[in-house]
This record gives C-alpha cells, sequence and structure tokens, in this order.
C-alpha cells in the first residue's frame, strides 16, 4: 500500500510476541484519539474501527510513523433520531449497546472499538470473542463490564481503557477527554514521549 509502507496495526496485534514499549504504545494511542477526535467534530461515526482499519505509514528516511484511519464505508452521520434496523461493524469490536434491538448509534461506538483495539494491541487478544453472532450477543448482554487482564499492569493506563470500555455509554469517555486523560498529561507520560513523538502525535 503506497500510503501504509507499515501495514496496518492488525500486524502488531497478532503477533504475540510483539511487545511494545510504553512510548511507542503512548504515542501511537495518541495519534489514533487525534484523529478520532478530528472525525468525531465533523458529526460523523465511524462504525468499523479495529486494528485493521488503522493504518501505519512511515515516510521513507523520516524515522517517523504516521496513523492513518481508513475504511469509512460504514460511516455516516450521527441520527440521534433513527435507530439502526441492520449490524455494522466487525462483531469482537461491537459496543454493548450495538447488540440491543434496533439501538441509537453514536460516536460512542468508535469510542468503544477504540478501546478494543487497544486492548488486543496491548494482549493480542479480544476482550470477548465469541464465535458466533448469536453467542456474542448474548455474552455482551450478560455482561457489565471488562475484566482487566493480567497483561496490562499499567494502572493509569487500565483506567484509560475502563472508560473507552465502559458499557454506560453515559459514563464512556469522548476522544477529546481521553487526550485529556492522566496516561497523556501526566509528568510521567510527557516524559516518556519525545518531543519528536509529541509533535507527531499533535
Amino acid at each position: 500500500m503506497k500510503y501504509a509502507n507499515m501495514m496496518t496495526l492488525d500486524i502488531i496485534a497478532k503477533q504475540s510476541d510483539i511487545q511494545l514499549p510504553t512510548y511507542t504504545l503512548r504515542a501511537l494511542m495518541k495519534q489514533i484519539f487525534e484523529g478520532i477526535r478530528a472525525f468525531h467534530s465533523s458529526d460523523l461515526v465511524h462504525r468499523d474501527i479495529k486494528c485493521d482499519n488503522i493504518l501505519l505509514h512511515s515516510p521513507p528516511g523520516s524515522d517517523r510513523v504516521h496513523i492513518k484511519i481508513s475504511d469509512f464505508g460504514f460511516a455516516k452521520k450521527v441520527d440521534l433520531n433513527n435507530k439502526q434496523t441492520y449490524l455494522a461493524g466487525t462483531i469482537p469490536y461491537m459496543s454493548p449497546e450495538q447488540f440491543h434491538e434496533n439501538p441509537i448509534i453514536t460516536q460512542k461506538v468508535d469510542i468503544y472499538a477504540l478501546g478494543v483495539t487497544f486492548f488486543k494491541l496491548i494482549t493480542h487478544k479480544y476482550p470477548v470473542n465469541e464465535r458466533f453472532l448469536k453467542q456474542q450477543r448474548k455474552k455482551m448482554t450478560q455482561l457489565k463490564f471488562i475484566d482487566r487482564p493480567p497483561e496490562i499492569k499499567d494502572n493509569v493506563l487500565w483506567d484509560l481503557l475502563s472508560k473507552l470500555l465502559e458499557f454506560d455509554t453515559n459514563k464512556r469517555i469522548s476522544a477529546a477527554d481521553a487526550l485529556k486523560h492522566p496516561y497523556f498529561i501526566s509528568s510521567e507520560a510527557i516524559a516518556d514521549i519525545s518531543k519528536d513523538q509529541q509533535d507527531l502525535a499533535s
């Protein structure tokens, strides 16, 4: 791919032997949040955020990695007046409310999908991944929250992820608010990300 010479996040997520350094993970996450924040500012919802739709591109000789969000086939304007009568998205990334009958779809479905994306990037597995749609729906309607996996030891990181994976849409964080989370703005976070990485992610 001309503008994704490092392919997609799925390349990393599928390889359990790859553990990203904290500064790399933080910089990648910040870039992705910036992209979603900008996209959501246009009153749009993507509806198919996933590892395979986040492209990685490193301009030759730059030593930088740019994040690109792709595949807008399911994207649409936010519509709070009409219920969705069909499934849109990739099952393991779908939020709890998407399994309700004729749900109202908001930008919060993208936020949940981002939570799944980061969860998979770190742990190399999905929070919930039943074999069939019917089983996934049943499991998602039974759950109240996503359990913290042992692979995520950073309390601040898990606090952010748990806010992305929040089942209550009213409590689920926005992309703009996620960028204000201590995971990105604490003194430890600022020290962890180089000036070049901060510039790239801003």
